[in-house]
């Protein structure tokens, strides 16, 4: 397995593409935006320099992995690949057509994949006539640093296939590990309502943003708070995966809570947006509570 291509240039998308760069793939990454794509491409570039100042990767390495990456706005183009991994938006509709598309366009033994931290994987495979061959490959947020890859069976994966992505995950020094296919899965089973649960406390006056995260921190050994978490997931994610999970398993505490609701609508996305429940406005690290909040 060479040639990868990923479909969606934005945090994820283009996390997961420099990974694989980084590892001498030939990554193709296809936005059906071009600004995004510029976007996404100057995330990487700043990301690799990043990696080489602080001494991760040489800068033959980051110049090696700049060249495995091509960028394109031509659907066409990315078919050919051994793996194709989409990476949108978590709606369903727009998954299905895109596992469709890629289904009648792409060679018989193409394996399609699907980064979403809660959308049925079984779902999307029959959408298909490969079902054998779609599989969640849920990387963690940032890609290049988190060394989880949740793989999700569909109750078609076969297990070649889950072999396959396993394999692949570990020539990236990642660690696949294998799950069912059930709303939410593993990791957002069990962290989303976690971070719901907070920002219930929160809206209910128990304790501020920031004592609300540093319990967490010390006192759960948590490497972040899970209102930061949330605000780096990003609060309309958040959320839809929520509404993912109450719709899948018919369980009220799924259900979002009314402030994460409001600031949603609101465009208060965390750090994407510049503010959550946190001002990111002049850092990215999380040191100044949002003026609504403190």
């Amino acid at each position: 397995m060479k040639n990868i291509s990923v479909i969606g240039s934005g945090t994820m998308g283009n996390g997961i593409a420099q990974t694989f760069a980084l590892f001498n793939f030939n990554v193709r990454l296809y936005d059906i935006n071009s600004e995004n794509l510029k976007k996404g491409e100057q995330t990487i570039l700043k990301n690799l320099q990043r990696m080489v100042n602080k001494e991760k990767i040489t800068e033959s390495e980051a110049e090696n992995t700049v060249g495995n990456i091509k960028y394109t706005s031509d659907f066409d183009s990315i078919l050919n690949a051994d793996l194709v991994i989409e990476v949108v938006s978590e709606n369903f509709k727009l998954k299905k057509s895109i596992f469709k598309e890629l289904d009648l366009k792409c060679p018989k033994n193409t394996i399609i994949a699907s980064n979403t931290s809660s959308i049925s994987i079984t779902k999307l495979a029959e959408a298909t006539t490969r079902k054998d061959k779609v599989i969640g490959m849920h990387f963690m947020n940032p890609v290049p640093i988190m060394k989880l890859v949740e793989v999700i069976n569909s109750k078609y994966t076969s297990k070649e296939t889950t072999d396959m992505i396993i394999t692949l995950s570990e020539q990236l020094e990642k660690i696949p590990l294998v799950v069912n296919d059930f709303p939410g899965f593993i990791s957002n089973r069990i962290l989303m309502p976690m971070i719901n649960e907070a920002i219930e406390s929160l809206d209910q006056g128990v304790a501020d943003v920031k004592n609300i995260d540093g319990i967490m921190k010390l006192g759960m050994g948590h490497p972040m708070g899970p209102l930061q978490l949330a605000d780096l997931i990003g609060l309309d994610v958040c959320k839809s995966i929520l509404e993912v999970m109450l719709d899948g398993l018919k369980n009220p505490k799924y259900r979002p809570n009314r402030l994460l609701i409001e600031l949603v609508k609101n465009g208060k996305l965390g750090v994407k947006s510049g503010e959550g429940f946190y001002d990111y406005s002049d850092s990215k690290k999380a040191e100044f509570v949002s003026k609504r909040f403190s």
